[in-house]
């Protein structure tokens, strides 16, 4: 935790903004593109942070082919994954140097707090470049017993170039979670960042060429999804495209593969997660406080938001009463302000679509317990106040639909059946909380809950060691942990007959 006063922060932030480029970074050099430019606008206070080079099919078609030329006849595939391992961690090492820089960037771009920016978001980006550095000399090929006369090999080969389409609530987490396994894999990457949150991706591609990343293995490309993300999902020379984002342009990626070479295409796509807690929970006032850090934490942009909040009747007023006031007594402000708890969201138009949800809760019945509108509107920026809803209609918009942002919905239940049955009655299967002491009932209804993460008396806990990923129309393959490699290489098998 840094010791840093809100005057300092400001300070800092009139210094770094000059410093700010939004070029695209190719082949190892800033390239300003010929598409034009659109303005980088902090949610904070609605100013404009930079111009940022608005990138067209032409930049996409200049990275994938600089990543096509370091693939087939660069060094890095061939070089030792020791060697691989060593540039992974000397990045580590130069996010760490640039923490504070990068944590104050994503806080002007994207507008959480920097102080999660710092504490939180560097240090899982920081801790995944080193996780993986250290993993790539550790992975072994296979040699399967068989025939005297004959020879088995199975060996794991970079799958070549990569495509990384990221979002803007965990800008660099998600990069470097996608950016540093297909690297440590042997493969190179075309990063296309948010348009909302371009700028701390492109730092992370200046500082992996100052790391000694060669030219090409790592680019990164500005531009919106319908034309640099299109273009970057049809490109005929990229080999996979791994994405996170929404379920909807999740299928767009899909029919962009099936449009042109068929490339493998991940996704980790929405969440609308279920939290459940259950009367012999081991602690229901820690349960209630995670309850409401879990859903207003990060602005509640977060696919894995436990949005709505389950809990058994004989305990719902005195939970969803905790959770009110938590709402009530949360603070919003600048996210430049150490004492802030929740900052700004991404932008206008992200906060109006959260407030049509609000609204359309309201509409359909739902009684409002706290927040359900903006605040700090004098400030410029694009600021909500923390929301809970009960009586809310299982079957309504506001329990259906992930709305990302820090609106929760609490459902009561009656029996554990019942429970287990409105987790599971979604489209989304991404992540899941359980509350109970009762160790039978953690195993039985952690395997029941259809979604890729269960966390049992606790909520956003893990480490790099365990992978994350959906089910249902939450996605499929997994980051984190060795099996992400899985999504980055190919299994060859060579027979020798001896």
């Amino acid at each position: 935790m840094l010791d840093v006063t809100h005057d300092e922060w400001l300070s800092r932030a009139k210094e770094l903004m000059p410093q700010l480029s939004g070029a695209h970074h190719i082949d190892g050099m800033d390239e300003p593109g010929g598409g034009g430019s659109y303005a980088a606008v902090s949610p904070r206070d609605g100013q404009v942070l930079v111009e940022v080079a608005d990138g067209t099919a032409t930049e996409v078609d200049a990275a994938v082919a600089a990543a096509r030329r370091a693939f087939d006849s660069g060094p890095w595939p061939r070089l030792a994954p020791t060697g691989r391992g060593r540039v992974l961690l000397r990045i580590a090492d130069l996010l760490q140097d640039q923490r504070e820089r990068l944590a104050l960037t994503i806080s002007l771009e994207m507008g959480k707090p920097v102080t999660d920016a710092y504490d939180i978001e560097l240090r899982a980006a920081i801790n995944t470049f080193r996780w993986y550095g250290q993993l790539a000399d550790k992975l072994t090929d296979e040699s399967p017993r068989t025939a005297l006369d004959a020879l088995a090999l199975v060996t794991r080969e970079p799958v070549g170039v990569v495509g990384a389409v990221v979002p803007w609530n965990f800008p660099l987490t998600l990069a470097s979670w996608k950016v540093a396994p297909a690297l440590a894999a042997g493969c190179t990457v075309v990063l296309k960042p948010s348009e909302s949150s371009p700028l701390s991706a492109l730092l992370l591609g200046r500082l992996a060429t100052e790391a000694g990343l060669p030219p090409g293995v790592l680019n990164v490309v500005n531009g919106d999804g319908p034309t640099a993300g299109r273009a970057l999902g049809l490109h005929p020379d990229v080999d996979v495209l791994a994405f996170t984002g929404s379920t909807a342009v999740g299928r767009h990626f899909l029919r962009y593969a099936a449009d042109s070479n068929l490339k493998r295409v991940w996704l980790e796509l929405g969440g609308k997660s279920p939290n459940i807690i259950l009367p012999d929970a081991p602690d229901l006032d820690r349960a209630a406080a995670t309850a409401a850090w879990g859903i207003f934490f990060n602005q509640g942009e977060m696919c894995t938001a436990p949005s709505r909040l389950l809990v058994h009747s004989s305990i719902a007023e005195r939970v969803t009463e905790a959770v009110v006031e938590r709402a009530r007594t949360l603070r919003v402000g600048d996210p430049l302000d150490p004492a802030t708890e929740m900052g700004a969201m991404v932008g206008e138009a992200h906060l109006g679509r959260v407030l049509d949800h609000i609204a359309t809760g309201l509409d359909g019945g739902a009684r409002l317990r706290a927040g359900g509108g903006r605040t700090l509107a004098e400030s410029g920026g694009s600021y909500l106040r923390p929301t809970v809803f009960d009586q809310v209609d299982p079957g309504a918009r506001l329990a259906r639909e992930e709305i990302f942002g820090p609106v929760l919905s609490v459902l009561p239940f009656d029996d554990l059946d019942e429970a287990v049955a409105l987790a599971n009655a979604t489209e989304y299967g991404l992540a899941a909380g359980l509350w109970t002491s009762d160790l039978s009932t953690a195993h039985k209804v952690s395997r029941a809950l259809k979604a890729g993460t269960v966390w049992v008396n606790c909520y956003e806990e893990g480490d790099l060691t365990v992978p994350f990923g959906g089910m249902k129309q939450s996605g499929n393959g997994r980051d984190k942990s060795a099996h992400a490699l899985e999504k980055y290489t190919e299994l060859k098998t060579t027979w020798i007959q001896l």
